[in-house]
């Protein structure tokens, strides 16, 4: 290993830990200190919930289906996989708190995985509850992958870890039988078969809207026709689960392992307890489980004589309750491995690649898709277990959450993919995209993309209607709708800028008599101004009759599109500040999320000060329609 490499790794692992550390520092102060009825009020805690359901999963582990009635009262920041305690707020019971994991969440519902083999004896006592922990696994996973990759020496991963931080150049053997499929356009087509024919490594790089995840599925399977089962992994659990139902879609057999962020039949039917369940070995292992859990119950039972008879008969209880569990476990893993050798595809976000039911298990090829979303050490988790790696991304979309200042300042925000995009190694531009009028698309291609994009025609030119104006910017300046911070969450809302986006909506509806037939998307960097925006909209009997809008913050957008969409950037101020506007990646995400029409409503004086902004007004002069607020103030 170089000395470059080697002062890479070590340089990752110091800024791993400074991160570590000051994310542990905020959750104690955020969340530890905090009393239960504070807990509640800012979505750290559900109490009291109710037990829908309980029973054994894969794995022998518990695990509950709780509800919590109040759910509309508080804020939540509960999803799926985050780790989480059950508790008692019962005085009088004993081992009153366990961890688990949350499998899904459904609005008003939660199914929490328990780190135990039984269920508590308090789950019907109508007093517990579930709150955040601080996950320390993730950091755990990655410090393990950052020091399996700092000490490889001679195997395959030595050749990788040379390969992707920039020792070596990736070697590629083309394919006789070149790939061509009719579906893909010719840069599309170009990066399937840079793929096909890679040795180590190949990087898609996928602006908005050019059918980067079409380009990753066709690669996949196409590539199944050769090796199984490949891996397919991603950031989160949302990304994991489309990808699971786009390439379950080409008729491949798929196996989600993990937490799962949707509960339709589409993604439930493909996880490794669907699948174990579905085979009819399942219900031998159940019943060998209900046995162990018998005796395990007798052996605990009260006795008010106990002597040496009962004492031995406690230990042949457990002993046979022991042996009952290990063979239910054996017969469960030669199931699974079944089932893993059996699939063309599994798929898993980068840190549930290394899921105990995968170790041991090495892969010919590693997709990871949204490369760009994840810490360069997230990545190495799979490209550990792999021969060969895909990365896909775009590094002018949204980057990594980094919490430590420090840590973000030291690179720790440098991105895998980016330093291969920055050394050229075998990089493929999808350079067409599908989904924005060029209207849309042509700001974000000069600034970020050197204009190497261009609008397929299918889309170039579409719209609501043919007067319409495909981009408008509404300035709230001079009009006095200034920020407000709220004080619980930190975040920012602006009233007076959701007022005048209702008007411009009343507004064009009246435009579209088929309004409700293109779907809407409203989004903001803050939180809050989404909360606002949906309270606001629930309680007006005029858009709350339409089912096709949409309201969340600029990251939950992330890889989707609406016909029209609504940005609405909240700061107003005599100081000029921005806050995080200035994450122009993320400005990037939400420009172009719109397909026939894009609304931005902001105030001129406080973001014009910014160049990124004040090229964007210059671009809405020349392409746009500019507006000013004072026409939807009555």
């Amino acid at each position: 290993m170089s000395e470059s490499v080697n002062n890479q790794l070590k340089n990752l692992t110091k800024l791993l830990q400074i991160e570590k550390d000051e994310d542990f520092t905020q959750y104690k102060a955020k969340v530890q200190a905090l009393s239960l009825d504070e807990k509640k009020k800012k979505g750290y805690c559900w109490y009291p919930v109710q037990v829908d359901k309980s029973g054994y999963t894969y794995g022998n582990r518990a695990f509950l289906i709780v509800h919590f009635q109040k759910h509309r009262l508080y804020k939540n920041h509960f999803r799926s996989g985050k780790v989480v305690n059950l508790f008692c707020n019962d005085a009088n019971v004993k081992h009153i708190e366990l961890s688990g994991v949350v499998h899904y969440i459904d609005k008003h519902k939660m199914k929490i995985i328990l780190n135990s083999t039984d269920l508590p004896s308090y789950i019907d006592s109508g007093l517990i509850g579930v709150e955040l922990l601080f996950d320390g696994s993730t950091y755990s996973e990655m410090e393990n992958a950052l020091e399996l990759v700092t000490f490889a020496k001679t195997d395959r991963l030595a050749e990788l870890r040379e390969v992707i931080l920039g020792n070596q150049e990736p070697i590629s053997a083309p394919d006789k039988a070149h790939y061509q499929n009719e579906q893909l356009n010719e840069s599309q087509n170009k990066a399937v078969n840079a793929i096909l024919d890679s040795y180590d490594l190949t990087v898609v790089h996928g602006p908005p809207g050019t059918g980067k995840t079409t380009t990753l599925v066709a690669a996949i399977k196409a590539l199944s026709k050769k090796e199984k089962p490949i891996l397919v992994c991603a950031p989160s659990n949302a990304a994991v689960d489309l990808l699971t139902e786009r390439i379950a879609a080409q008729e491949l057999n798929v196996l989600r392992i993990g937490n799962i962020s949707r509960i339709d039949e589409s993604i439930i039917q493909h996880t490794i307890e669907s699948k174990i369940a579905a085979d009819p070995e399942s219900a031998r292992i159940k019943k060998v489980r209900i046995e162990a859990a018998e005796y395990r119950k007798k052996a605990s039972r009260f006795k008010r004589s106990f002597g040496a008879v009962e004492r031995n008969e406690r230990k042949e209880l457990r002993n046979q309750s022991k042996e009952l569990t290990e063979w239910a476990n054996q017969l469960e893993e030669r199931l699974t491995e079944k089932i893993i050798l059996s699939s063309d595809v599994i798929t898993s976000t980068l840190v549930g690649s290394n899921n105990k039911i995968l170790r041991g298990f090495r892969f010919d090829t590693a997709f990871i898709d949204e490369a760009t979303q994840a810490l360069e050490p997230a990545n190495w988790i799979p490209i550990i277990k792999s021969k060969k790696v895909v990365l896909a991304g775009d590094p002018f979309q949204l980057s990594p959450t980094i919490k430590s200042f420090a840590a973000k300042k030291g690179g720790l925000g440098k991105t895998l993919i980016e330093k291969c995009i920055d050394q050229n190694k075998n990089v493929h531009l999808l350079d067409t995209q599908y989904r924005m009028n060029s209207s849309i698309m042509d700001f974000s291609n000069q600034y970020f993309y050197q204009g190497k994009l261009k609008a397929h025609s299918s889309n170039m030119d579409h719209k609501i209607f043919a007067e319409d104006n495909i981009i408008e910017f509404i300035d709230t300046a001079g009009t006095g709708f200034e920020e407000t911070l709220d004080p619980d969450t930190r975040s920012r809302y602006n009233k007076g800028e959701v007022d005048i986006l209702l008007e411009h909506m009343y507004q064009y509806i009246d435009l579209v008599s088929d309004f409700d037939a293109y779907s809407i998307g409203i989004v903001s960097p803050y939180k809050e101004q989404t909360r606002l925006i949906k309270k606001i909209i629930e309680g007006d009997t005029k858009l709350a009759a339409f089912k096709n809008i949409d309201v969340d913050t600029i990251d939950s957008f992330q890889g989707q599109e609406r016909d029209i969409v609504y940005i609405l950037l909240v700061r107003s101020n005599a100081k000029g500040e921005i806050g995080f506007l200035n994450d122009y990646r993320r400005m990037n995400v939400a420009m172009t999320r719109a397909k026939k029409k894009l609304v931005i409503l902001g105030d001129s004086a406080t973001i014009g000060n910014d160049e990124f902004y004040q090229q964007y007004l210059d671009y809405v002069d020349q392409k746009g329609t500019y507006r000013t607020a004072w026409e939807f103030m009555q």
